[in-house]
């Protein structure tokens, strides 16, 4: 019984296979939908993350499948640049920053799982634990089927139905924002010659964001971030229907922004409206039971508004430090997902705080509200983010373990 099992077959899900698979670790995923779940709409992938997909060799197969770019741009309503963001440096990182559609990430790794015999199961949705031991851990399926595996691991999403054996009472929390996106045509937007795009345009009336997509860059993606008040599922169901609303939304208070501003919103094709209500799970304590046989990670763990783009890349991070750690010989196993969960839980801490300096880029008052009040605007720095060398971290700490026995 030395496998994992995997609940859930999303981005964290098929990419955690790999890197067990990298570690000679053989798992099974197992998933609740009847076939993969290709749609959703673009992500933002940083240094952070390529250099994680580029050790599962990954990278190489979908580096010309996206929008490569090094620098977002915020300007303010008359057109001048007031702050450069950067999201990646071939010279400084080693990659630029990849949008590309989920669509095409999943297609990737699932080519490369069937390319490796890693299994997959479909159909399969988790129910609950029933049994949990120092050797492994037995759950439950809804078809009344029962499994077993030294590790149970869910990559569920946030609203995970595994996390519900660590937290039977937990629900995610609104943070009271979200975002409203649409693509349209680049062409379109009859931008000036040479404009820089992504970009966030901010004026007194809140941020427009336009981001690149598409390989070429021939589509774009436009939205913008505001508060809202919670609703529950029927309510937030009928704000996601009303299609005009949404648009009248991306016109509105636009006044004060450049005239390719409202050509973005003069057509927008419904079927491309998405909104993104920010939910997040507070912070842990534990991504772990107590025997260590049942782990949370990515959304599951730690739901990342998508305000600084870090929520997928995040979940990388989390797959592959996990991945290093199971692979390693001769080192206490609770102690390693002991080290994961601090080390992984100082950088989510410092992704928050970016995220934080994000919203008050493209919110009004969007630093207010928080735990700690009013925070102050800071430049945004992001060396800590992009130069991280997870292999020295863990073998760092794996050594550091070996001299104390």
């Amino acid at each position: 019984m030395n496998s994992v099992a995997i609940i859930g077959a999303g981005l964290s899900g098929l990419t955690l296979a790999l890197a067990l698979h990298q570690q000679n670790i053989p798992s099974t995923i197992y998933e609740s939908r009847p076939a993969p779940l290709n749609i959703g709409g673009a992500v933002m992938l940083s240094p952070n993350a390529l250099k994680v997909l580029n050790a599962l060799g990954l990278y190489e197969r979908i580096r010309t499948k996206g929008y490569n770019f090094e620098y977002l741009e915020y300007r303010d309503h008359s057109g001048e640049v007031i702050e450069t963001q950067e999201f990646g440096s071939e010279s400084k990182y080693g990659f630029k920053g990849l949008r590309i559609y989920r669509h095409v990430l999943i297609t990737e790794l699932l080519g490369m799982l069937k390319e490796n015999d890693l299994p997959i199961v479909f159909g399969k949705k988790f129910a609950k634990v029933t049994d949990e031991t120092e050797q492994g851990v037995t759950w439950e399926f809804t078809d009344g089927t029962t499994e077993s595996a030294s590790i149970l691991i869910g990559a569920d999403g946030i609203h995970s139905t595994v996390r519900k054996y660590l937290y039977p009472n937990l629900t995610p929390t609104f943070t009271g924002m979200a975002g409203i996106t649409a693509a349209v045509p680049t062409a379109q937007l009859k931008l000036p010659p040479n404009y820089h795009i992504p970009v966030t345009l901010t004026s007194s009336k809140g941020g427009f964001v336009i981001a690149p997509q598409q390989i070429d860059g021939s589509e774009v993606l436009i939205g913008k971030q505001l508060r809202l008040e919670d609703r529950d599922r029927a309510g937030w169901d009928a704000f996601f229907a009303d299609k005009e609303a949404l648009v009248a939304v991306l016109q509105r208070d636009n006044e004060l922004l450049p005239a390719f501003v409202h050509n973005a919103t003069s057509h927008i094709d419904h079927a491309k409206i998405n909104v993104w209500p920010f939910y997040v799970v507070p912070k842990l304590e534990k991504w772990t039971s107590p025997n260590r046989r049942v782990v949370i990670l990515g959304d599951a763990a730690h739901a990342i508004p998508p305000s600084a783009g870090q929520g997928i890349n995040q979940a990388f991070e989390d797959v592959y430090v996990l991945a290093l750690l199971m692979g390693t010989r001769g080192v206490d196993g609770k102690a390693a997902l002991d080290f994961w969960l601090s080390y992984r839980q100082a950088r989510i801490e410092k992704v928050l705080a970016l995220n934080r300096q994000i919203d008050l880029r493209r919110v009004p008052g969007g630093g207010e509200g928080s735990e700690e009040g009013l925070v102050e605007r800071e430049p945004i720095e992001l060396g800590w983010l992009y130069e991280v060398d997870f292999r020295r971290d863990v073998w760092t700490w794996v050594g550091e373990q070996k001299q104390e026995v």
